[in-house]
């Protein structure tokens, strides 16, 4: 990979006051094999199942043609034409926004009826030189739509929404055009100057906040902010089990002692030898705060001491279920859920030895060797939330 940026991307959304499903749809995808990122952002015409349905079916759409690298007007074509038209008015409605961010870190964004994307290069906007791209052919001829290519740089943030954030406010004594795209680029420079690792997710959540705000708390449209922000790379080690030969115990003591980022380890005896080795005190603490797990211990320089296989079963169970509005509680498998939700690139390093507990036939089945559960959160964190996994073996 060229760039040496993380590419953090999240979503925050409000649905139409009144309305349980939100017509505005949010997808993203991290392309392995080519290591790019494709995000869309579409809102279906009204509120509701409806919209909703024809969103899903617009950002679905762009992702895959995107996907396959197919021209701009092009892709735009094919979603144009594809749309089921609405009976009442005639037209096929829904807008889309299309952000893909090649291996090289070069970045398209084709966008369609959105309000325009904002481009941040620390706190201060940056111009991406829009270019239009006019459809030639089919229903939509005469149809315009926005594109630009640009190279981000670090500490770079794309910002694109739905109308629900920049019309909301209309008709209000603060604002009666709405809220506006240039407001809401001067609030989010703002919020960057004032806080500059600002993450997507909070971002974004201060926007659609800020725009159901204006809105007197109740939402005249789907409110949804989406935030694509290029950064240093947060890194987490977490290493569970005992190295297969016990002259390996060292190099493993080593590795942690070394690793630049935040360091979890799982496991009782995994630990033992991270504290022998390092010549460190295991304190264990004697709070429950998960009646499932046993409670976490402390060792100096190590930010997380955990339990090994049962804390990584409820990991990956968590994981399965997690999303931005699931709070998190204060037992060992939560920590270490926090902690990987504020990691990029996670490093798994697992001992291959038996462990004898484990070879016990009276033991349930669900202690199953360590290494398919760590697959299991890997492939969670890989697909779900674009975390980079690397594994060793020692």
């Amino acid at each position: 990979m060229e760039q040496d940026f993380y590419i953090e991307v999240n979503s925050q959304q409000r649905s139409h006051d009144g309305e349980r499903i939100c017509g505005d749809v949010f997808l993203y995808r991290y392309i392995k094999e080519e290591d790019r990122v494709v995000a869309v952002l579409s809102d279906g015409m009204g509120h509701g199942v409806k919209a909703n349905i024809l969103a899903t079916l617009t950002a679905t759409m762009a992702l895959n043609f995107t996907r396959e690298h197919k021209e701009v007007d092009r892709i735009a074509e094919i979603i144009m034409n594809t749309l089921p038209v609405c009976s009442e008015r005639l037209i096929a409605y829904s807008t889309f926004t299309i952000v893909d961010i090649e291996s090289s870190g070069k970045t398209n964004i084709l966008e369609y009826d959105n309000p325009s994307t904002i481009t941040l290069r620390g706190s201060q906007e940056f111009d991406p030189s829009w270019k239009k791209v006019i459809l030639e052919k089919g229903k939509h001829a005469g149809k315009v739509l926005r594109t630009c290519t640009f190279i981000p740089e670090k500490e770079d943030r794309i910002i694109f929404c739905s109308d629900g954030v920049s019309q909301s406010g209309m008709g209000s004594e603060a604002y009666p055009f709405g809220w506006e795209r240039d407001n809401i680029s001067l609030y989010a420079a703002r919020l960057v100057s004032g806080e500059t690792s600002i993450s997507a997710s909070v971002l974004a959540g201060k926007i659609v906040t800020m725009a159901h705000k204006n809105d007197a708390y109740k939402a005249k449209d789907d409110i949804s902010c989406a935030v694509i922000y290029f950064r240093e790379p947060r890194k987490l080690l977490i290493c569970t089990g005992p190295p297969y030969e016990k002259d390996k115990d060292r190099e493993l003591a080593a590795k942690v002692k070394e690793y630049e980022g935040k360091v979890i380890l799982c496991g009782g005896t995994t630990a033992d030898i991270i504290a022998r080795e390092l010549n460190r005190k295991i304190v264990d603490e004697l709070l429950f705060e998960d009646p499932e797990l046993p409670p976490e211990s402390f060792l100096e320089g190590i930010d997380l001491v955990t339990e090994g296989i049962l804390t990584l079963q409820k990991v990956n169970e968590i994981l399965k279920t997690y999303n931005n509005s699931v709070h998190l509680g204060k037992g060992p498998a939560d920590k270490i859920v926090k902690l990987l939700m504020e990691s990029d690139e996670i490093q798994f390093i697992i001992g291959t030895r038996i462990n004898i507990a484990h070879q016990d036939p009276n033991l349930p089945v669900e202690l199953e060797i360590r290494r398919t559960v760590v697959k299991r959160i890997a492939r969670l964190l890989e697909e779900k939330w674009l975390k980079k996994i690397s594994f060793g073996y020692i």
